[in-house]
């Protein structure tokens, strides 16, 4: 389950391979982001639409850990080569092999923080 998610992000979201989502996501997918509707194809869709805007856009993924059929990616998101970049937290419940449901946490990055400790 964790390599199909590493595989996820990095085929679909940083190379932009929408035409692979559906060897990772079900048709059906149920989707918790307030932005997104369900479903695979507007996931796709709104994947080639973002890249089309941020070609240079990546997830990298900092911490993954799997639980019965939940998958956790902590990653770090930048826009653009140089960009301080976006802590973000996905949470994957897998169903017959393909992502099911989705959920998703993000902020940004600070410049400092008062611990002294990163975010990401």
């Amino acid at each position: 389950m964790s390599q199909q998610i590493r595989d996820y992000i990095e085929r679909v979201w940083n190379q932009g391979r929408t035409a692979e989502a559906d060897r990772f996501v079900a048709e059906d997918l149920i989707q918790h982001n307030p932005h997104l509707p369900d479903g695979r194809k507007p996931l796709a869709d709104f994947i080639d639409g973002f890249r089309a805007q941020l070609p240079g856009a990546r997830f990298e993924i900092r911490r993954l850990a799997a639980e019965g059929d939940l998958v956790f990616v902590h990653s770090l998101f930048t826009a653009e080569p140089g960009h301080r970049g976006t802590a973000v937290v996905d949470v994957f419940r897998l169903s017959e092999g393909r992502i099911a449901e989705h959920w998703d946490l993000r902020e940004d990055v600070p410049e400092t923080t008062a611990s002294g400790n990163a975010t990401v």
